[in-house]
């Protein structure tokens, strides 16, 4: 049996890894699997060394209280991987744990993948320079990419973007309805707050005022709470007060059935930006970080946009509330107007379909494309 230690440190990394699992046993069944993953990956038959959850965290002042425990997993993944001698370490998203590990290892003769391009071109650009000798081969999600590292002497091989083999678009209204017990002339509103527990808690109370507002104009408003595996008990303790009552809806299936019926949705930044885009619901996007990772950030940032369908876009094609404007005044009238309007929603729709048309890798899904890529070094 040929040895893949695949490493994912988030949920967005666990679903990519999970379908990349399946996508290399498909092409190959001499495969075993050992690493980090969540349930998705555990699904596709990986045992995780420890619960991936506690590699989630976001932001410098996040980080910091965090430092020790993180570095302790650092050492028992260079250790586990020392031990294991896989014949291929897959390192998945996740660069503040994953290159970390990836420089530690690099002097053991393992081939090494890294799949989700770090967001260099973001911000930080510098920190390219570091990154020649991390890898064997680096996989990028956006078709950018590979030119961005080219200018920087670094090979990168596009292999098309996930979100294209989510089923986000594929949710059946009906059913939502029927589960829930919803009436037909009812407003849904999904509310995505990220896979993260730092990030969710801090927009939780503005996403629950915003939604009092919101009903205000709205009285038969239905805020559907679509939260990450990680973070759905924590997220549904979060709305026992709320003033209007979400419906909560976990797993894949039952909420891209809530995307199918949601007349408009609330995100934050991220991958759920793409995927509300497949299911065409319009959108509003908001985030908000601690202060001191904020200024930083508005330092270092060199995208005009934080919403990954704005970036594909080259506009900003949905609105972005970001920090100051994360407030529910403004959350609030901004689906109110997506609600109202039947040309601000059509708007974002049909830019839609161009920007994630830019997404597809050539001739084949981009699982296994990246698997193709991967087994390859075999």
């Amino acid at each position: 049996m040929k040895k893949i230690f695949v490493i994912a440190g988030e949920a967005s990394g666990d679903a990519l890894g999970g379908r990349l699992m399946h996508a290399m046993k498909a092409q190959r069944d001499d495969l075993a699997f050992t690493g980090i993953g969540g349930p998705r990956m555990a699904e596709a038959g990986l045992a995780s060394q420890f619960p991936m959850q506690e590699l989630a965290v976001m932001g410098l002042a996040e980080i910091l209280p965090r430092i020790l425990p993180l570095r302790r997993r650092i050492q028992e993944t260079v250790a586990a991987i020392t031990a294991a001698r896989p014949d291929i370490l897959v390192t998945i998203d996740s660069p503040g744990f994953c290159l970390r590990v990836l420089k530690a290892v690099k002097t053991l003769g393992i081939r090494r993948v890294h799949y989700v391009a770090p967001q260099v071109w973001a911000w930080r650009q510098k920190r390219v320079k570091s990154y020649p000798g991390l890898w064997d081969e680096l996989l990028c999600l956006l078709p950018f990419e590979p030119e961005f590292f080219a200018r920087h002497d670094l090979q990168a091989n596009f292999v098309g973007h996930p979100v294209l083999e989510s089923g986000a678009g594929e949710g059946v209204a009906e059913r939502f309805f029927a589960t829930h017990k919803i009436l037909r002339g009812a407003t849904p509103v999904v509310i995505l707050p990220g896979s993260r527990v730092t990030e969710t808690s801090r927009l939780m109370p503005v996403f629950r005022e915003t939604m009092a507002r919101l009903q205000l104009q709205i009285p038969n408003l239905v805020p559907i709470l679509a939260a990450a595996p990680g973070i759905a008990d924590a997220a549904g303790g979060m709305v026992a007060d709320w003033p209007v009552e979400p419906v909560i809806v976990r797993g894949e299936a039952a909420r891209y059935d809530a995307f199918a019926a949601a007349k408009a949705a609330l995100t934050k930044s991220g991958t759920s930006t793409l995927e509300l885009a497949m299911a065409g619901v319009p959108m509003a996007v908001t985030y908000r970080v601690n202060a001191l990772s904020a200024a930083i950030g508005r330092r270092v940032i060199k995208v005009p946009y934080v919403a990954m369908i704005n970036l594909l876009a080259n506009r900003e094609l949905v609105p972005e509330l970001l920090q100051q404007d994360c407030k529910p005044e403004k959350l609030a009238a901004t689906l109110q107007t997506l609600l109202s309007d039947p040309q601000a929603a059509a708007a974002q729709r049909n830019g839609f379909a161009a920007a994630l048309d830019s997404l597809r890798p050539p001739g084949e899904l981009p699982s296994h494309a990246a698997a193709a890529a991967i087994l390859m070094h075999l």
